[in-house]
């Protein structure tokens, strides 16, 4: 065979070779492409989402519920709402998140639990991914862990406004951790993870209203009512002692509320910039709105008023956020005011019941009206981002039956805590300590030294 024959032949099977092992290589890069990898982009804005959300409960609703007590007891409120945030980020990344988000348990507890595989996030890495809502989109599994973990803390952090003033502190951890986790991650999983109870019902809360707000706030009159009133109440003055730290604390919990509301598409997309507008309009509605209620009924218009308007705004779109249009947002932040404003200024003060803050009476209210009223802003002819085939009446069942379960889950679970916590702490400051303060009776400190 001549030399040239040789090479011939040896580039001919040289190119067998190629040919044979091209489908190996194409199939190792199809794989290599089909593998999700985080944007970084999306990664980032969560990132920054997560940080918002803890600007929310430190210093936001520190400073917001802390300007709402006396002078004695405002260091008190600051300390049981960072500790019980504090404590609530170290359950979840032990037994919690794997309670809400871990792999499915058995099909009887698969709608209301799931299962603990990850417990003490065992398995989770750098390069392990949660799913977002679009197929192959994903963030850093650490990134949604830590997401998640902010809403759990400020969620039991929102609790303590119906009871601050007389509770004690070794009875606000005792009750955290017990909520936590028989009734925040339960109500998480059953809302927001696949194969969830509400979840596969179809019922919508983009960023919590259920979750968050009907979850706390009923809680909150419940704990409040087996707590009892403080010495005092309806009797002696209880205001604020500075609005214009619950004035600071206000702007601080709407900022954080972008990273709440939009931060929950888990994506930085139109649906967030969605929930992003929604956000400063709903909220800037119910602002005025309460405004011009205190007027219509014969009082001035409040910087208290505002601030309360704010809040209920924020609390009603959350479910809403990325499921409404802005004008129909700018509707349901308004009602919401209206009818959180008259929870507040004329249900409680007939009922006599002590919710200090307004836990329930802004949280708990404007989190039921929100979560209904979700159900007829998603439709597309009021700009909501329903499908042409939208079952409003359908819906609403669904929503309700959604609060309904939640109310009840809530109510329940808030019992059995706050039992415990009393037959563990005796759940109460003793008489002195309440008419001394609880910054110097609970803490040993003062929040003014004049």
């Amino acid at each position: 065979m001549t030399l040239h024959n040789k090479l011939a032949t040896g580039l001919g099977a040289l190119a067998v070779t190629a040919l044979t092992a091209m489908p190996v290589w194409a199939q190792e890069a199809a794989a290599e492409v089909a593998a999700p990898v985080a944007d970084k982009g999306d990664t980032a804005w969560m990132m920054v989402s997560t940080v918002l959300v803890l600007a929310m409960i430190l210093p936001g609703l520190a400073l917001f519920y802390g300007g709402l007590v006396r002078t004695k007891n405002m260091l008190s409120v600051m300390t049981q709402i960072g500790a019980a945030a504090a404590l609530a980020m170290i359950i979840w990344v032990c037994w919690g998140y794997t309670m809400a988000f871990g792999p499915d348990a058995s099909e009887a507890l698969k709608p209301y639990i799931s299962n603990f595989d990850k417990l003490f996030l065992a398995g989770v890495t750098a390069d392990s991914t949660a799913a977002t809502f679009t197929d192959g989109v994903v963030i850093p599994e650490y990134v949604f862990i830590a997401f998640q973990m902010t809403f759990a803390a400020i969620t039991v952090a929102l609790v303590l406004g119906s009871v601050v003033e007389r509770i004690k502190f070794s009875a606000v951890m005792v009750f955290a951790a017990i909520w936590l986790t028989i009734v925040y991650f339960p109500i998480a999983h059953m809302v927001w993870a696949a194969g969830g109870k509400f979840f596969e019902m179809g019922a919508l809360d983009f960023a919590g209203g259920t979750v968050v707000h009907i979850n706390a706030g009923v809680s909150a009159l419940v704990a409040c009512l087996i707590l009892g009133k403080r010495i005092g109440y309806q009797k002696d003055v209880m205001a604020p002692h500075s609005l214009t730290l619950t004035f600071v604390g206000t702007g601080l919990l709407w900022v954080g509320w972008f990273g709440f509301n939009a931060g929950s598409a888990l994506e930085a997309n139109g649906s967030a910039a969605l929930a992003m507008i929604n956000t400063f309009v709903a909220t800037a509605s119910a602002g005025l709105a309460w405004l011009v209620v205190e007027k219509v009924v014969g009082h001035k218009p409040s910087a208290l008023g505002f601030c309360s308007g704010i809040i209920a705004g924020l609390v009603a779109v959350t479910p809403a956020a990325g499921n409404s249009g802005p004008f129909g947002a700018i509707v349901l932040g308004a009602v919401a005011s209206i009818i959180c404003y008259i929870a507040v200024a004329k249900i409680k003060p007939m009922l006599g019941y002590d919710d200090s803050l307004d836990a329930f009476g802004i949280h708990g209210v404007g989190g039921i009206v929100g979560a209904i009223g979700t159900g007829i802003v998603y439709a597309p002819s009021l700009g909501g981002p329903g499908g042409a085939d939208y079952d409003m009446g359908g819906q609403l069942v669904t929503q309700v039956l959604a609060v309904l379960a939640t109310v009840v889950w809530a109510a329940i679970g808030t019992a059995i805590a706050i039992y415990a916590a009393k037959l563990l702490t005796g759940l109460r400051v003793s008489p002195e300590v309440e008419m001394e303060g609880l910054d110097l009776g609970e803490h040993g400190e003062r929040a003014y030294n004049y």
